[in-house]
Parts: structure tokens; C-alpha cells; sequence
């Protein structure tokens, strides 16, 4: 089984809300390993340091999506999940502190440490998560530092001798004992079974072509959590680390990679922002384990999204799926059709740039609220889909057609400057700044748009094309930023949206280009949320789950064309 970077992807199971990583906080990493959870936010729990005859020592990590080892000339420690909430670690010759990860104690914030009474088990209570965390000796004795006082900075469980084993726990108020049912080795090889299914599901077109492809579906595995708080689906975390939410456009993506393997658990994803659909039919901005925001809203990519699912679906949706899905996409329509148009206005606007999914895009450096060309785009595809989907239901779709033609003529006529697509001001009128990708995904309308609109487009994303694909400033530009966010840096959804458009508009050798060179950009430089658009290294939150799924879903439809080709040869 391939092994990975524990400094750039968490080590965890599908369905958990704990990790063991570096990755403690925003942009914060730690010298030692912890056990990280995500209920309540992010938090560094524990700090899990290695020893030697009780003082810390360097090692070696070595991690596989079933294993986590630290290796030393004196010995070894190893981590395997046991279910969702329980992880074994055992180790020979090499000890283990367990350590509280915070440094203050008062009375009513910090960890408290106390041993259990008629027990040998150990339980921190964290403050940060409101969650528990016991430490029950399987194997040998534990030495508890610090418990029972309030108060104390030194507050930890050490576990050592020649060999030894403990399971750790997360829970809430109470658990029975700790119940040693299978062993470490079976609790292996079945988390390594589990991971190969799933492998096998999302990826059975793998081959010496597609070497990023177990590592992509590893990093969905491992950000993938439970139903819990108001998260009421399985649902993929963007990442493990810091960015642990999932926002209203991002789990599209993830929906595509999952949608020819896995399709109940690819609905799910596609629909559990719409769990939470406002009064007015808009989706939050972001869902997490114990937050619901509705600061902004993302994106209407929502049509175009369902309209691959279904191609990649394995079975078609049921009539009460259809019934579902049409009523949820007809209400986040309706919200940019009813309260996010200027009176007299045929084109919606964005309020800020977070709305657009590119929070800090040039686009809106002039004005923050626009109308851009991009949201009537996917409106107009949308429209399009509920349009088709009334029909498919036995519904007078009519009404969806003559929205889809007012949009698409507003934006050919309104935000088509005779050169190029331009957004502007809602208030003022002013034109945007033109020169971000932002302005060139229009394309994904395809054959919907005039030639000459569709010729420029792919003309101007070209321009933007690296040697690792589309940046979203052109490289030596004025605007250029190369650690910029969307100022310049290539982005997983950026780069499928474009690739999707330029084939659906005809420049299938301009699409085959995009897609080459963003795969190999990920075979390269892994997973990152967004990667410096010259040099390809990854930037920012390291094990982003849509960066693994665009990788994913490029790389098995390039797999398919592959095929295709050879069966007409």
C-alpha cells in the first residue's frame, strides 16, 4: 500500500472527526504529531511525543491510509483506527506521551486530567471540543502526570517499556470500558480492506497512466465524517486541517469523483447544503459540525452539477429523487431570480466576492456588488436543467425556457463589449477589471453562446494557460499575485468548470491540454487547495478534497476517452 506525507494530508478513516496530524490551527503546525478533532472547530487535543528512556526523540513517520508508524533505532509506535471515535496505539522499545495540547488550565476553560476510578484508564475532558478523551491500557501499565490537580501545566498519560498497547477514546459524557474486540492486526487489515474497496469503487480505470489516483481517493477518505451535528449526511470536509467545513459550491466537486462508484453517497453530498435551504431558497455558505453560516452564498454551479451526475450515475434517480432535487433547484434559482436582481434588471449580481466562490478575484476590485458574466452563465444552465427537469416530471417547464432566453440575451447584450465578456457594477454600471479567469467561464454555456463570443473566450482562457494549466491572473501581469488566493494562483474548480466548457464548446484539444496539465500538476505537486500557477508547488491547506475529486474526475473521463479511442483503432 502507497504511503503518503503525514505534513501535507491528516492520517484518519472515513466517517471520523479526529485526525492525527502536525496540522494543529490555521496555518499553525506542530512540532510533534496530535490528535486533532473537529467537533466544535478545529482542535489540537492531544500532543502525541515520542521517548526514549523518557525524553523526546526525532523519528521517522511513515503513513498509509491504514497505519500510522513512528520508527526509531529503539523501536516503533503504531496508530490504526478502530471504527470512528477509537484509534489503538501500540509501540515496542519507543514510548508515547500523551500529552494536553493546551497551555492553561483555570477551573472552567483548558483540559482537566483525572484517573477513573476502579479503573487503569485515563480521561482528559477538553473544554475546546466539549468532548472527552480516554486513554485505557491494553497492554502494560500507564503513568498518569499531573491528574486530578487544577491549575498544573503538565497534565499527560506516558505509555513505555519494552512493549505495550492503549486504545484512546473520544466521547461525550459517559462510555462503558473500552471492549478489546479484534486485535491491532485485524483492525489493520481490515482498515486496509475498507480503503481498497473504496479505491476500487471510485477508481476502477486506474493504471500506470493515473499514478495520483489511490492518493486523491485517500484524501476524500480520510476528510470524509459522520452524520453528526448539523452535518445530517456523510459528508466530505473540504480537508482534515484547518478548512473543515463544507461550503455550497465545493461539494459539487466531490459529488462528481463519487457519483460512478459510490451514488447514494454521492447525493448526499450533492444535496446536504440544501438541508438547510433559507426561506428565501438560498443555501448557507457553509455547513459544519456545529455551525451554519449564512454570511454569503456560493455559486448556482448547482445545474451543471447535476446534469454530470446523472451522466455518471450508475442507475437512474427516482421519480421522488427527481421531485427533490427539482424543488431544491427551483427555490436557489428563484432566490438569484427574485432578490438578487436590480429593479429593471434582467442579470443577477454577486454582493461580494466570496458569493462568486473567488473571494478576492480583481473582478471585484472596483465594485463589490456586480453583475457578472459567470453567475449568468450557470443561471442560464440551470434554467436550462429545471426547464428539462419539469418536462421529465410532466410540469409546464415554459416558464424556465423564457427565463434561460432573457438571461442568455442579457448576457450577450448587456456584458458583451465586442471584445471581450466584462462584468459591472449593479450600482454604478461601471465595467469590471477583465482580466481573471473569473470572466472567462461563460464558456461552460457551450453552443448556447455565439461562435464568435465562444472563439474569444477559449482564445483568452489560453492566454492564461502554464505549464500547470489555467491561472487565474495571468503570470507577469499587473494584477498577478503568486500566492494571491484567486489572484493568480491555478484552482481545482476553476480548472474543471474551463475544461468542461472548452469541450462542450468544440476546442477539445484546448480541453485535452487543460486537463493533461492539471493531472500531471497534482501527480506532482499532490493535493493543495490552490498551487503557485509558475512553479506548480501546492499553497495553502495541503489536502484539499476538491483538488483530490477534480483530479479524480479528470483523470477517469481522460481514462474513458482513452478507451474509446482504442476501441474504434
Amino acid at each position: 500500500m502507497f504511503t503518503f506525507d503525514i505534513d501535507e494530508i491528516p492520517f484518519s478513516s472515513r466517517g471520523s472527526w479526529l485526525d492525527i496530524s502536525r496540522v494543529v490551527g490555521l496555518h499553525q503546525r506542530a512540532d510533534d504529531l496530535h490528535l486533532v478533532s473537529h467537533q466544535n472547530g478545529m482542535h489540537g487535543v492531544l500532543a502525541l511525543v515520542p521517548l526514549v528512556l523518557g525524553e523526546r526523540v526525532e523519528v521517522e513517520v511513515v503513513a498509509t491510509p491504514s497505519v500510522l508508524r513512528w520508527q526509531h533505532p529503539s523501536g516503533v509506535v503504531e496508530v490504526v483506527f478502530d471504527g470512528t471515535e477509537s484509534l489503538r496505539i501500540r509501540g515496542k522499545g519507543l514510548g508515547l506521551r500523551i500529552d494536553d495540547a493546551a497551555a492553561v488550565l483555570t477551573p472552567f476553560t483548558g483540559t482537566y486530567l483525572f484517573t477513573e476510578p476502579g479503573t487503569r484508564s485515563a480521561v482528559f475532558t477538553s473544554y475546546e471540543t466539549g468532548r472527552r478523551y480516554r486513554v485505557s491500557p491494553l497492554l502494560g501499565d500507564l503513568e498518569v502526570v499531573g491528574g486530578g490537580a487544577l491549575g498544573v501545566r503538565e497534565r499527560a498519560v506516558v505509555a513505555a517499556g519494552e512493549q505495550w498497547e492503549v486504545a484512546v477514546e473520544e466521547f461525550t459524557a459517559a462510555k462503558p470500558p473500552y471492549e478489546n474486540q479484534r486485535s491491532f492486526d485485524q483492525l489493520r487489515e481490515s482498515a486496509a480492506g475498507q480503503f481498497l474497496d473504496y479505491v476500487d469503487s471510485l477508481t476502477p480505470w486506474r493504471n500506470e497512466r493515473t499514478p495520483g489516483a489511490e492518493r486523491a481517493a485517500y484524501v476524500l477518505w480520510s476528510a470524509t465524517v459522520d452524520p453528526l451535528g448539523y452535518l445530517g449526511r456523510e459528508s466530505i470536509l473540504m480537508s482534515k486541517h484547518w478548512m473543515d467545513k463544507v461550503w455550497s459550491w465545493d461539494h459539487c466537486f466531490n459529488a462528481l469523483a463519487l457519483a460512478e462508484g459510490i451514488p447514494d453517497v454521492a447525493l448526499d453530498q450533492f444535496l446536504a447544503p440544501f438541508d438547510y435551504q433559507d426561506d428565501a431558497g438560498a443555501p448557507p455558505d457553509s455547513v459544519t459540525h456545529s455551525e451554519v453560516l449564512y454570511n454569503y452564498v456560493k455559486p448556482p454551479i448547482h445545474g451543471w452539477a447535476l446534469v454530470g451526475l446523472r451522466r455518471r450515475f450508475p442507475r437512474a434517480l427516482s421519480s421522488a429523487q427527481l421531485e427533490d432535487v427539482y424543488g431544491k433547484l427551483a427555490r436557489w434559482t428563484g432566490f438569484w431570480l427574485d432578490h438578487r436582481r436590480v429593479e429593471g434588471h434582467r442579470l443577477p449580481y454577486y454582493q461580494h466576492g466570496n458569493d462568486s466562490g473567488w473571494d478576492n478575484a480583481t473582478t471585484f476590485d472596483r465594485d463589490r456588488l456586480i453583475e457578472s458574466p459567470d453567475l449568468a452563465a450557470f443561471l442560464i444552465l440551470q434554467l436550462d436543467v429545471l426547464a428539462g427537469l419539469a418536462e421529465e416530471l410532466g410540469r409546464d417547464g415554459s416558464h424556465w425556457r423564457a427565463e434561460r432566453e432573457l438571461m442568455l440575451t442579457a448576457l450577450v447584450d448587456e456584458l458583451w463589449d465586442g471584445n471581450d465578456l466584462i462584468a459591472r457594477g449593479a450600482d454604478s454600471g461601471e465595467p469590471s477589471t477583465a482580466t481573471s479567469l473569473l470572466t472567462l467561464l461563460p464558456i461552460v454555456v457551450g453552443d448556447l453562446l455565439p461562435p464568435e463570443i465562444r472563439a474569444r473566450l477559449a482564445e483568452r482562457i489560453e492566454a492564461h494557460l502554464t505549464d500547470y494549466g489555467p491561472a487565474t491572473e495571468i503570470p507577469g501581469s499587473e494584477h498577478y499575485e503568486s500566492d494571491g488566493y484567486w489572484r493568480g494562483p491555478i484552482w481545482a474548480p476553476s480548472t474543471v468548470l474551463v475544461e468542461s466548457g472548452l469541450r462542450r464548446s468544440g476546442f477539445t484539444e484546448l480541453a485535452d491540454l487543460v486537463s493533461a496539465r492539471f493531472r500531471a500538476l497534482c501527480e506532482k505537486s499532490g493535493f493543495a487547495e490552490n498551487f503557485d500557477a509558475v512553479t506548480g508547488e501546492g499553497l495553502r491547506d495541503r489536502a484539499y478534497s476538491w483538488t483530490a475529486s477534480a483530479y479524480l474526475i479528470l483523470a477517469g473521463e481522460a481514462e474513458a476517452r482513452a478507451v474509446a479511442q482504442t476501441s474504434h483503432v
